[in-house]
């Protein structure tokens, strides 16, 4: 079975118990490939280079075969600059993902670039800004020089917000009034993290983009048109969480 490795911070990263029903993308993506093994190593605050530096790269590089697949989305906490986490987009930003490229091909893996979701950013009269600046054209003026198939996620959500507008948007995002969910008696309002609505449909953006470049067999897929209900997305217990978060081990769903 062929398997997919998913390297990202808190957009693709798989959520637990506590946090419900905030969801990332690669939490629910194996409900689109049942064909494939998703193994999920995203991590939440995860950079490109801090992914690397705690040795999670390493992980997947030990445990990645040939023919399976790296999808590898960063870029949100590599913009900050106030922290070690930090990396200039056209400089050390794609330095860093070529370790990531590089790795999975030395061994006959095949990696994926994947600009992450845009945040819901709406300015006064319902412009919506990209908040990534120039991060997302970094990694697309990287899958260009190095022939590395390119799932552009950050060009989808940003057409998906602003056909949404600043409202409607508020309906995928973690946006909570007190008292509606027991994890957030104060309620939220996250303008960076979605609910279940929006991960699923971000995962079937990258699903049938896999399908569309040939990156996985046909038969590794499920009707991509299918509606999941949002009751078959699950969380991690806390435990289990905890434990995957202090190690390099990952979530693997088959």
């Amino acid at each position: 079975m062929r398997r997919i490795f998913i390297a990202g911070g808190s957009g693709a990263c798989t959520r637990q118990t506590s946090m419900a029903p905030m969801a990332g993308w690669g939490q629910v993506l194996h409900l689109f490939t049942p064909g494939a093994e998703v193994v999920n190593a995203a991590r939440a605050g995860a950079s490109s280079r801090s992914f690397w530096e705690r040795g999670r790269l390493a992980w997947i590089l030990e445990n990645i075969a040939p023919g399976d697949l790296l999808l590898v989305s960063f870029g949100h906490n590599d913009m900050r600059a106030e922290d070690g986490r930090f990396s200039a987009p056209f400089s050390d930003f794609q330095f860093y993902l070529k370790k990531y490229i590089s790795g999975a091909r030395s061994r006959g893996a095949h990696p994926v670039l994947v600009p992450g979701v845009e945040r819901r950013v709406f300015d006064a009269f319902g412009n919506m800004r990209r908040s990534l600046g120039v991060y997302p054209q970094a990694v697309r003026e990287l899958a260009q020089a190095t022939s590395v198939p390119l799932v552009d996620l950050h060009d989808f959500t940003c057409s998906w917000w602003e056909q949404l507008g600043s409202e409607e948007s508020k309906n995928v995002f973690l946006y909570l009034r007190p008292g509606e969910h027991p994890n957030y008696p104060e309620g939220v309002e996250d303008n960076s993290h979605v609910r279940p609505h929006g991960a699923l449909e971000c995962a079937r953006f990258v699903a049938r983009e896999m399908y569309a470049q040939g990156l996985l067999l046909p038969e590794c897929f499920r009707n991509l048109d299918a509606h999941i209900p949002e009751q078959e997305v699950t969380w991690l217990p806390d435990d289990v969480f905890e434990h995957l978060t202090k190690s390099r081990v990952s979530e693997v769903v088959r």
